[in-house]
């Protein structure tokens, strides 16, 4: 009876004494990233949900890191905010060596892969996918790294659901020479597209803009959107097996 005790106590302290993220509870939808003119644009909305109920209305998941670089994260909220400690300790030993040099943003997508990669090879993964931006010395940068430490570099990039429904969008209308006004009414448009068919989504946003001048991160607000579409009256009329 007492060995029976015991072991139901060491199995039921093994169990509490993790403190990692074993599924996400509080995450944040899709984020967008685009290239154009004079710098990187990100735009992402600022919901927070609690399985599908949309919890929280004001999480913000565009930030600043060091003097070059923005980072937009979707998943799991506080495991963005422990990648953020573990970039605040990052740029914190960087500015220490008061050398006259700082991480940009390619060093920093560099060290976010191999943030993730090591820990999905622990088997205790950072769920979230990011998009990391920036400008260092006149040279944009944009690359996207998944929780499994998925990594890339591109024009624009998107996670969630904005890889499959913003990034058609992007592919027809991106260019290269966009102006700011351009490339914020390109983003718009992503995002209201997203809020239509996203259950996750909520209609208030942020849009990051950093140039070789700075970073600059908008007050949240709302995009107009239109609801009498023909197919969002009755969406499952003709759809076999539905309600």
């Amino acid at each position: 009876m007492v060995s029976s005790q015991t072991e139901s106590h060491v199995l039921l302290s093994s169990e509490g004494d993790s403190q990692r993220t074993q599924y996400p509870y509080v995450t944040g939808t899709s984020v967008i990233g685009i290239k154009y003119k004079d710098g990187i644009l990100m735009a992402a909305d600022m919901g927070g949900s609690y399985g599908s109920t949309i919890r929280y209305k004001s999480v913000e998941r565009l930030k600043q890191v060091g003097k070059h670089s923005l980072l937009g994260a979707s998943g799991e909220i506080s495991d963005f905010q422990e990648i953020l400690r573990y970039l605040d300790e990052l740029i914190l030993n960087d500015n220490m060596w008061d050398d006259g040099n700082s991480l940009g943003p390619k060093e920093l997508h560099n060290y976010l892969t191999r943030i993730m990669y090591n820990r999905r090879n622990k088997f205790d993964p950072l769920w979230n996918s990011l998009v990391l931006g920036g400008v260092k010395n006149g040279q944009k940068y944009l690359g996207s790294v998944s929780m499994i430490g998925v990594h890339f570099e591109d024009e624009h990039v998107a996670t969630g659901f904005g890889n499959h429904l913003a990034r058609p969008i992007l592919r027809e209308e991106w260019r290269e020479d966009l102006s700011f006004e351009e490339g914020v009414k390109l983003l718009e448009k992503c995002m209201r597209n997203l809020l239509y068919r996203d259950r996750s989504a909520v209609n208030k946003l942020q849009i990051a803009n950093i140039t070789e001048e700075g970073l600059t991160i908008s007050q949240p607000y709302s995009l107009k959107t239109f609801w009498n579409y023909a197919a969002f009256q009755n969406p499952t009329v003709g759809a076999q097996g539905s309600w």
